[in-house]
């Protein structure tokens, strides 16, 4: 099939690959898939099968600037793609962009997959701290999300609960989760990666990877360790990941330093994907401190397959999908003290596990879409 993807993010540059990535990348040894590319991010250029179709016209890094100047671009150069190309099928996931491809598609009586793969009316409303504004962001982009909803031909959806979520909002959606790519993430020794950290074998390293942005709660994680610290000489805090619009990052470097354990802290920096599993290898408790409860609720983050896949066990927020899910990797905390109370009694047992994946793989969530895709055919 000859398929066009308008992903949420420049699909080229962005630092953090996500779901379209793993999906697409392996679609792409069986079909013909261009992709949008939105130039937001200046960082390394990966190697992709898939073939670019330049979509900026005004390279912003700010992406409200970047997607509000580039959309009358957009629904030129979409319009190009779907008259040159012979596109089959598009999946859009944009908001944006998204409204400009599906315009594009009736035109050429192509059928569209919208896969919303978080709410996007709060994620977008994220990245602002003022709350007139972010209410401001929070209604226009659930305005446009929703005539994209309206106009699409079919729904597919992360979790559970945005099925439920959608449903409640007259949508339906087809269920296809994230996931983990099996053949990477798997347990192995970290004492190599911890050496080179500089962190001893009888530290016990409190982990996160991931975008570090402010939904989640790692502050309240570093505000914790002094007492973990007292309790624990030996105790470190392993953040693997960067700031991509946001202050966050210096603002957790500035608390480390206030509260008098920088040497405690230790911040990585973005890493490539591949070698993710050596950094996790690395840590004795693996995080999720997801912390918006709107999030929460409808989220399924990539971390709780990538953290199990590496036998970690997982300390987290409520997360209602996960926990659904579940497995003898997950420890739940509500307050600072349950935090706490969870990593000590890991630092106590220092458990390991052996969860198969193998059904949320990312091959098998590129069948799934695979599926859909026939269902036009």
């Amino acid at each position: 099939m000859n398929i066009l993807l308008v992903s949420t993010q420049d699909y080229i540059h962005h630092p953090i690959p996500s779901r379209h990535h793993y999906i697409f990348e392996e679609l792409a040894n069986r079909h013909k898939i261009h992709v949008a590319h939105f130039h937001v991010s200046r960082g390394q250029a990966r190697e992709t099968r898939l073939i670019i179709n330049e979509a900026t016209q005004f390279p912003f890094t700010n992406p409200l600037l970047h997607y509000t100047f580039n959309t009358p671009y957009h629904f030129h150069v979409f319009d190009k793609i779907m008259r040159s190309e012979e596109i089959d099928i598009v999946v859009a996931a944009h908001v944006l962009a998204g409204t400009a491809v599906i315009h594009a598609a009736k035109k050429y009586d192509v059928p569209v997959i919208f896969d919303l793969k978080d709410w996007f009316p709060d994620s977008a409303a994220a990245y602002f701290k003022n709350r007139l504004v972010q209410n401001i962001v929070r209604k226009s982009v659930w305005k446009i999300t929703r005539k994209n909803l309206n106009d699409c031909d079919r729904i597919t959806t992360v979790s559970p609960s945005l099925v439920e979520k959608l449903k409640g909002l007259g949508f339906s959606s087809d269920l296809i989760t994230n996931g983990v790519d099996i053949n990477i993430f798997q347990p192995i020794d970290g004492r190599k990666t911890r050496k080179q950290l500089g962190i001893g074998d009888e530290d016990f390293v409190i982990g996160f990877c991931g975008s570090v942005e402010r939904w989640y709660a790692i502050d309240e994680m570093i505000r914790a360790l002094p007492v973990l610290i007292q309790y624990r000489p030996e105790t470190k805090m392993l953040v693997v990941g960067d700031s991509l619009f946001t202050d966050y990052l210096s603002a957790l470097y500035k608390l480390a330093k206030d509260l008098g354990i920088s040497d405690h802290v230790i911040f990585t920096g973005t890493k490539p994907y591949r070698e993710l599993p050596r950094y996790i290898a690395v840590m004795d408790a693996c995080t999720i401190p997801l912390s918006p409860p709107q999030w929460s609720n409808i989220a399924l983050p990539n971390k709780y397959f990538e953290y199990s896949a590496c036998g970690k066990p997982i300390v987290m927020r409520p997360i209602p999908d996960v926990e659904q899910i579940g497995g003898p990797n997950l420890f739940v905390y509500r307050t600072r003290e349950e935090f706490i109370s969870q990593i000590q009694y890991l630092m106590l047992n220092r458990p390991s596990f052996s969860i198969n994946l193998e059904k949320y793989s990312w091959k098998e969530k590129s069948r799934q879409f695979e599926e859909i895709f026939k269902s036009f055919s």
